[in-house]
């Protein structure tokens, strides 16, 4: 007797090892974060800042041309174009640089992400010279590359401080915004990576339980039935024998529907059968059996193994406790595209009640994990000494191709 609960929990074990390696495999399977979209945004967010300060560069020098004198205050739109296609590599450079830094601890990290902008914004001013100079522009010619000594006195002259401080004060903020919208998004890659493994892993761990639950009917079935046929084995030989070749039939159809989750209800109805006419052959004086078969719901699919526990609690219990006749009642009836599967047995008189046992748990979390709150399951007592098992679930006309049997 006490082999039962250890089979049990040897079965479930397997079935949750099995389910935390396919959940191992969900997890290596969802996409990692790549530098293919970091390349393509912050691409898309420098040709943006490119052309927005050409066009406000251009939009700012013509309104000082309408003014009196001729005034070049901004450099031509050339040079702003090659001040950006110089300082893209930089950028690139920098954020690759932070995103390896990273803001852990923030007192280290912190002024380490100050520097990477800083020195990327002070590149600006040097990169519009060389494109001012590379566009045809014959005062930076000079300005770069002056006869004699003076290149390095004339670049970095006190005059030359303020664009350069206007300069870095601009480019600062927009390597800011470059870098706040690449952390945001890597950001949003974690965190949606990190829901998608969350979600493989409920998905593995409710496909191990429910293996587990529909694994654990084997034993529990086999050890009923192996009593039973012991009990004929002295009294009537031919008969046992012939219930050993029900059960082997039995066994096949088990592990059969033990390997999906969900079967026809004709292949349901044919194992109820089976089970229930080797409990004939022991208790051919007290049981009598009634099998419906509605022809029009025979290929609807229904949970595999979901019928066995009540048959089986039906046959258990409504012979326990009287040695009276006994009437078991299999049904399945469909109400407003809602499937009801009934098992109705008799019961002694006065009876009481109790019989949540493991089978009626394992349906109920059965229904639970597979449908939700649009399966119910309910186990009372009737009237007329009758006690009634009801499963009402979706009626499903569709199911998975099921492999031919031998």
């Amino acid at each position: 007797m006490s082999a039962l609960p250890s089979d049990e929990m040897r079965v479930m074990q397997l079935a949750l090892e099995r389910g935390a390696a396919s959940a191992s495999a969900l997890q290596s399977a969802v996409p990692a974060p790549g530098v293919r979209q970091h390349l393509v945004i912050l691409t898309a967010f420098w040709i943006y800042v490119a052309f927005s300060n050409v066009l406000y560069a251009n939009s700012m020098q013509a309104s000082l041309a309408m003014m009196p004198g001729e005034i070049h205050f901004f450099a031509p739109w050339g040079a702003r174009l090659l001040q950006h296609a110089f300082l893209y590599p930089a950028l690139l450079c920098c954020v690759w640089v932070s995103l390896r830094v990273g803001w852990e601890p923030l007192w280290r990290k912190v002024p380490i992400q100050v520097l990477l902008g800083i020195v990327f914004s002070t590149l600006a001013t040097p990169a519009l010279m060389l494109g001012e100079y590379l566009a045809g522009d014959a005062d930076m010619k000079t300005h770069l590359w002056p006869h004699g000594s003076s290149v390095f006195l004339k670049v970095f002259s006190p005059d030359e401080l303020p664009m350069w401080l206007a300069s870095i004060t601009t480019f600062l903020l927009t390597y800011g915004f470059g870098l706040a919208l690449i952390v945001g998004f890597a950001f949003y890659q974690r965190l949606r990576d990190s829901q998608l493994r969350s979600a493989a892993l409920e998905r593995a761990l409710s496909a191990a339980h429910l293996a587990a639950l529909r694994m654990q009917l084997s034993p529990h079935t086999l050890f009923n039935l192996l009593h039973t046929i012991r009990g004929q084995i002295t009294w009537d030989p031919a008969a046992a024998q012939s219930m050993v070749v029900q059960l082997g039939d039995l066994l096949r159809r088990l592990l059969t529907a033990g390997e999906h989750d969900f079967s026809r209800l004709a292949d349901e109805l044919q194992f109820v059968r089976l089970y229930l006419g080797l409990q004939q052959q022991r208790f051919a004086d007290r049981l009598t059996v009634t099998v419906s078969e509605p022809d029009a719901l025979l290929a609807v699919w229904v949970p595999s193994l979901i019928l066995q526990p009540l048959v089986e609690n039906a046959v258990v219990h409504g012979l326990a406790g009287h040695e009276g006749a006994v009437t078991v009642r299999v049904e399945a009836v469909v109400t407003a595209e809602m499937l009801s599967l009934r098992v109705v047995n008799t019961i002694a008189p006065g009876k009481p009640e109790g019989r949540a046992g493991i089978g009626l748990k394992n349906v109920r979390e059965r229904l639970a994990i597979q449908f939700g709150d649009r399966a119910t399951f309910s186990a009372m007592p009737g009237y007329d000494n009758v006690w009634i098992a009801e499963v009402r679930l979706p009626l499903l006309r569709d199911g998975p191709a099921m492999p031919k049997r031998n």
